[in-house]
């Protein structure tokens, strides 16, 4: 169905007249925000983009609620629309997750990282322990001379 039945249900009063403004705004920027992520120069670039597609998903969430409270629309209108932007925001916002979270494959020769989700791992990793404060050292003793 579509944002637009929701939009044009909205009243043609001041509040309704914004509302409507800001919804197709927000409502129909995340498409667009998401196919320039699609062309995206680095994956830190994708991240950034659909970023911008999931906050203006939330907007259209939070719109779409306001609607909902404001008692603009009876939320049997709106409920359709709004869990459809809510399942669009999930997926944007785990598509980032995944992005960020997901490091660079190794080059040829490489070994492969650890199996685990850490930032390190034990072969990288080095220990250094310091002596205890406050802890009298001892006197280093030599060693017995043997003939």
């Amino acid at each position: 169905e579509g944002g637009r039945p929701v939009v044009d249900a909205l009243p043609d009063t001041r509040v309704g007249r914004h509302v409507a403004g800001q919804l197709v705004r927000c409502g129909t920027s995340s498409a667009p925000n998401y196919d320039e992520a699609c062309a995206a120069e680095s994956r830190a670039d994708f991240a950034h983009k659909v970023g911008v597609a999931l906050k203006e998903m939330w907007e259209t969430c939070g719109w779409l609620g306001f609607i909902i409270k404001a008692g603009l629309l009876p939320a049997k209108k709106i409920a359709i629309l709004l869990d459809e932007a809510d399942q669009l925001r999930k997926i944007l916002g785990k598509t980032v997750a995944t992005t960020k979270g997901k490091k660079r494959r190794p080059r040829d020769g490489e070994p492969p990282a650890a199996a685990s989700n850490e930032k390190f791992s034990i072969s990288n990793f080095q220990l250094s322990i310091p002596p205890p404060l406050n802890k009298p050292t001892l006197p280093s003793v030599n060693p017995p001379h043997t003939l």
